[in-house]
């Protein structure tokens, strides 16, 4: 039998390799060497950059693991798992034009990129309206991939709806972080703060892969709550790790300046629970930081040591351990066929392995 590792490893690199025939399909097909050959270099870059393929692994592993034929895995099933991945990416271009990012994976935002697109007398406007637009393309992309399944219309019906209201449950997500974004802290609470983490990242990072591939196998109703439990807890971890990351990792690891969540004055559970628990001066010294228009790495250094000085970093692997914990006992309890449970879990713990960095430096358990 194929090693777990090595077995994801291929469904990543199957993967990788149906994202550039579709790409060059869509080259093709739209005729873009005539339209803008910039657009497509552009888009090309930004999709194919390297990342973790989670999404479109979790939407093949969930869809071979309820499907009743010994089906291989053909080029059509990685076609098709390429549509959350294009989700992912059209979410990405946007959100990078909402923060001003420059940085996304360790190289330019789409939007840095297209603001090169012509001369221009206001170039960064004209990347904001290119990447809007960039991004509405790579969506379309998004579902012109789904369609290559080869299912029953009723199952395809069922998972494209699905699918659909992911996206906007996603940008109703967006909004709501940006509104909490200019929000003081005290209006935030702890709820707020993990209404966001579903929103934005769990249903469509996990829980719609896992929902959408047991949808088109044909899964119950039982087993697509149990998988919607699953991602929503794995997907809330995972964005606290994220949070954790922002804050304590380097740039090298986050592929963008690991300044920019404090400078962006996000409302994460590090950032809640610091305010709940820190008093007078030494709230006074956190909002001071927190509030500051821009932050210098002396200053990120500080903020680290209030947070762990709170508990606050403490309290947030708490969680994430209390939401990995609920993940394993999910996973008792599918009957999905016992090879992809395997690989989930595995999936799952390849994803947490820095958290397990941080929380030794810090002498904390996870």
């Amino acid at each position: 039998m194929v090693p777990d590792g090595n077995m994801l490893t291929a469904i990543r690199q199957n993967i990788d390799k149906s994202l550039e025939n579709l790409i060059e399909d869509w080259r093709k097909e739209y005729d873009l060497d005539s339209i803008s050959p910039f657009l497509f270099a552009s888009v090309k870059d930004f999709v194919l950059r390297k990342g973790k393929r989670i999404r479109p692994l979790l939407l093949i592993l969930s869809y071979q693991g309820y499907s009743k034929k010994n089906r291989t895995l053909s080029d059509s099933i990685y076609r098709a798992s390429t549509c959350i991945e294009l989700l992912h990416n059209f979410m990405l271009v946007h959100d990078d034009i909402i923060d001003r990012s420059d940085l996304r994976r360790g190289k330019p935002t789409m939007h840095r990129l297209l603001k090169k697109a012509v001369k221009s007398n206001d170039p960064e406007k004209l990347g904001i309206d290119l990447g809007i637009i960039a991004g509405d393309i790579i969506y379309s992309l998004a579902i012109d991939a789904f369609l290559s399944f080869n299912e029953s219309p009723e199952r395809m019906d069922k998972a494209l709806k699905y699918f659909i209201r992911t996206a906007a449950f996603t940008a109703m997500g967006e909004f709501v972080d940006t509104v909490n974004g200019v929000l003081p802290i005290r209006k935030i609470s702890e709820k707020d703060v993990f209404l966001n983490y579903s929103l934005k990242t769990a249903r469509y990072t996990f829980v719609c892969p896992l929902v959408v591939g047991a949808l088109l196998s044909g899964a119950t109703e039982k087993e697509i709550d149990l998988l919607s439990d699953l991602g929503l807890a794995i997907g809330q971890a995972f964005q606290i790790q994220d949070d954790i990351i922002g804050v304590f990792g380097t740039q090298r690891t986050i592929g963008k300046s690991v300044l920019s969540d404090i400078e962006e004055s996000k409302k994460t559970l590090l950032v809640y629970h610091a305010f709940q628990h820190l008093k007078g001066k030494k709230r006074r010294e956190f909002l001071y930081y927190f509030t500051k228009d821009k932050i210098t790495y002396k200053d990120l250094r500080n903020i680290r040591t209030i947070f762990v000085n709170a508990g606050s970093l403490h309290y947030a692997f708490q969680h994430i351990n209390q939401r990995m914990a609920k993940c394993e006992e999910i996973l008792l309890q599918l009957k999905m066929k016992s090879e992809y449970k395997k690989l989930i879990k595995e999936s799952f713990d390849q994803l947490f392995r820095e958290t397990h960095q941080t929380a030794a430096a810090y002498q904390l358990t996870f």
